[in-house]
């Protein structure tokens, strides 16, 4: 059955939203398959493992946010072709595009493990979890391959409009990883090797069973095995679109961990506490990521097809409703963050030092609503060198420079150190909006775009 949705015709909401709520979900299930890890090493484990798995989740997801968002090349060039109606070269990019991540993901399975001391040392991990630390990044690495393939699969169909598809392959992984979290960390013990291998093992198990379903599935494009080739052509405009968000989000991902290492010098408590609010925030900032992927194939499908006028009021209907969801989180992880946290540990030092933490949180999902919805409009439009630019302005011009001015800032506290991130996503919705105006006044003058 074909889950594809055309965006370039009829009604503009209420086939986004559809495309939004299972994209919603996964990433609901994909911060769901995050969190198991934590929360139950939080329960069976002691403050060094939940130190370990906090640091070790969040390198390695930088490390996979590289990947996704250098897939996101794909997902962007299929959603122009989608929108072309070419049908052939929908085939080609999937094909080329499986080679490409083929060959990252072989590179990074033999680096990452031997790297993991210096990577776990990079981070000022606790000297009482480094070990942990190490040994956390070491098995997820491994298994680095699997992870790309998990990743690459979304990326793929979201292009062409099917949300579902990826929605299974979540799901799959995301009972798999439960399933392996109380087997191994709770059952047997293993705390923090555990965590990571039921990690791994879940998304083999989501890989290998996706393709069986995906061999099912009718594709909008002419796909068959000639299709799975190497083209220089292919490759070079998926990395041209991907690398500027890639290096973006990598960026972006080093000033958090530069922020993660700043909390690990204030301790075990403040440590744990920040990684139990990092967990959190993937279940608060989801709507808004919804939003921001559903944006970038909306667009694409609507520049493909040269209708410009409705990708920019996709752009007004994401933002009003991802709003009045920011809203919402926003009260619940100011006044209630410690309830959040307690679903993650049991320790009381832990769990106030995570809830001060998300305070400075709540202030931000009041305004992520704006930039990531600007961030999956510009990603479409194929301006992806300008998301580049602003991430890393607020990266290193607000982000990091603030946390470590508030990490010195008498009496230290992690609701300071947390302002950060506000801070440097203010500045990013100016520069939005700013581009947001000449790209109107350009796409008016050139005839493209009628007065909204």
């Amino acid at each position: 059955m074909n889950k594809s949705i055309d965006f370039t015709e009829g009604k503009i909401l209420a086939p986004l939203l559809r495309f939004v709520f299972p994209v919603l979900f996964a990433l609901f299930l994909q911060s769901l398959y995050g969190a198991v890890d934590l929360l139950v090493v939080g329960q069976f484990a002691g403050s060094e493992d939940v130190s370990a798995v906090s640091t070790g989740s969040q390198i390695m997801g930088t490390l996979t946010n590289l990947v996704s968002s250098l897939a996101m090349g794909v997902t962007i060039f299929i959603g122009e072709k989608t929108g072309e109606k070419d049908n052939k070269a929908g085939g080609l990019i999937i094909g080329t595009g499986m080679l490409l991540f083929l060959a990252i993901g072989a590179v990074f399975t033999v680096l990452i493990p031997l790297l993991a001391p210096q990577l776990a040392a990079l981070m000022h991990a606790p000297q009482e979890a480094f070990d942990l630390t190490a040994t956390y990044i070491r098995i997820c690495g491994a298994g680095m391959i699997v992870i790309i393939a998990y990743n690459l699969i979304g990326s793929i169909f979201r292009g062409f409009g099917d949300s579902h598809t990826p929605l299974i392959t979540v799901m799959i992984a995301c009972a798999a990883n439960i399933a392996g979290d109380l087997l191994l960390v709770a059952y047997f013990g293993m705390g923090t090797a555990g965590a990571a291998t039921a990690t791994v093992a879940a998304q083999l198990i989501s890989v290998v069973i996706s393709f069986i379903l995906i061999r099912r599935k009718r594709f909008p494009f002419e796909f068959d095995r000639s299709c799975i080739r190497w083209n220089g052509m292919i490759v070079g405009k998926i990395i041209m679109l991907g690398f500027p968000i890639a290096l973006q989000d990598l960026l972006v991902g080093i000033s958090f961990l530069v922020v993660l290492a700043i909390v690990n010098g204030l301790g075990l408590i403040a440590s744990a506490g920040v990684g139990v609010a990092e967990k959190a925030c993937g279940f608060i900032m989801l709507v808004p990521l919804a939003f921001m992927q559903a944006m970038s194939a909306f667009v694409a499908q609507n520049r493909g097809a040269g209708k410009l006028d409705r990708a920019f009021k996709g752009l007004r209907y994401a933002i009003m409703v991802s709003f009045v969801f920011g809203v919402t989180m926003a009260y619940i992880s100011f006044f209630h963050g410690d309830v959040i946290a307690l679903i993650f540990t049991r320790e009381p030092e832990v769990i106030a030092a995570a809830a001060d933490y998300l305070k400075a949180y709540a202030i931000d999902c009041m305004f992520t609503c704006f930039l990531f919805c600007f961030i999956g409009f510009y990603n479409g439009m194929e301006h992806t060198k300008f998301v580049m630019i602003q991430g890393i302005i607020g990266a290193f011009l607000v982000r990091i420079p603030v946390s470590f001015i508030m990490s010195r800032w008498e009496p230290v506290s992690l609701f300071h150190i947390g302002l950060a991130t506000p801070c440097s996503t203010v500045l990013q919705i100016i520069m939005c909006f700013a581009f947001l105006f000449y790209l109107k006044r350009r796409h008016r003058k050139s005839g493209e775009l009628a007065e909204l």
